[in-house]
């Protein structure tokens, strides 16, 4: 990859968010769940997310996670996902979620 400026960086907006639902997704052409995920003043964003085989939706409930909340939507078959849950993606493909080590506060930007 090309390196970028921290100009750049700064264009993304990732920050701090809190899974408040968690639904199946059978629609979606790969596994995945819809999420709600509470971003405090920013209010509540919906997201799907490849990581069925990882996580289970009631542990999914009340974690947090970081997400970059300025790109466009994107309708993923019946749901418009408005912002990218992050993770590292493994060999095999599967997804795992980056979180806070601790309790934030919900919506604060990561730098």
């Amino acid at each position: 990859m090309a390196p970028i400026t921290y100009d750049d960086f700064e264009k993304v907006e990732i920050r701090v968010g809190k899974v408040i639902k968690v639904e199946d997704f059978p629609k979606a052409r790969k596994p995945a769940y819809k999420l709600w995920i509470d971003f405090g003043n920013l209010g509540v964003k919906k997201s799907s997310a490849q990581i069925t085989k990882l996580y289970q939706k009631e542990d999914l409930l009340d974690s947090l996670i970081l997400a970059v909340t300025n790109f466009p939507t994107r309708q993923i078959a019946d749901f418009i996902s408005e912002v990218l849950v992050l993770g590292v993606v493994l060999e095999d493909g599967e997804v795992v979620l980056i979180q806070p080590e601790r309790n934030v506060p919900l919506g604060k930007r990561i730098l």
